[in-house]
C-alpha cells in the first residue's frame, strides 16, 4: 500500500469514496448520514495544498494500469493535536489495515502529537474500532475548546441524532 498526498486530480476519487463508505450506515437506519454529501472539491483542494489529504493507494491498479486511491484522511491542526476530520476507506477494501495505516501516518504528518477525532459511539466501525486502535473516549471534562467548537458544530447540522465521543490517541503510540 502506498500512503501520500493525493493529486489535485484525483479529488474527485476521493469524494466516490466517502459515498461509497457512507452507504453501510443506511442499514443502521442513518439514512441523513449515508446521503450526507462528501467534501466539496473546494474543500478538498485546501486540505490537498496544506498536505493535510491523505490518500492510500492499491501498489498497482486493475489489470496493472494506474494506481487508484482507496481510502482517504484528512486533518487538521486543533488545540495542538492533529484533529482527524475525515477518515474513509472503500467498503470493497475494509478490514486491510487502510484506516490504520492512514492514521498512522497522520500521526506522524502532524508532528507525532496527539490524535484527536470525533464520532459515532454504538457504530462498529467508528467508536469501537478506534477504542481498538489505542484511542480512548474523552469524559466532557477533557474537551479542548476546539473539540468543544467541533462537537457543537456537529450537534448543529443534526449528528447529535446519534450518540458521538470525542477520541484521542497519544502521540507515539501506533495502532
Amino acid at each position: 500500500m502506498i500512503i501520500q498526498v493525493p493529486a489535485l486530480d484525483e479529488l474527485p476519487a476521493l469524494r466516490a469514496i466517502e459515498r461509497a463508505a457512507g452507504e453501510p450506515f443506511r442499514g443502521l437506519g442513518m439514512a441523513a448520514v449515508a446521503d450526507d454529501e462528501p467534501p466539496s472539491p473546494a474543500l478538498l483542494t485546501e486540505f490537498q495544498r496544506a498536505g493535510r489529504a491523505l490518500a492510500a493507494y492499491e501498489e498497482a491498479g486493475p489489470g496493472g494500469g494506474p494506481r487508484r486511491p482507496v481510502g482517504y484522511l484528512l486533518w487538521e491542526p486543533v488545540d495542538g493535536c492533529a484533529h482527524i476530520e475525515q477518515v474513509s476507506v472503500h467498503p470493497d477494501q475494509a478490514r486491510r489495515g487502510i484506516g490504520r495505516a492512514l492514521i498512522d501516518r497522520a500521526m506522524g504528518d502532524g508532528g507525532r502529537v496527539a490524535l484527536t477525532l470525533t464520532t459515532f459511539t454504538e457504530v462498529p466501525w467508528n467508536a469501537p474500532y478506534y477504542a481498538r486502535i489505542g484511542f480512548r473516549a474523552l469524559p466532557e471534562a477533557e474537551l479542548t475548546p476546539g473539540l468543544r467548537a467541533i462537537r457543537a458544530h456537529e450537534a448543529a447540522l443534526g449528528l447529535d441524532r446519534w450518540p458521538r465521543v470525542a477520541m484521542r490517541r497519544e502521540s507515539g503510540r501506533e495502532g
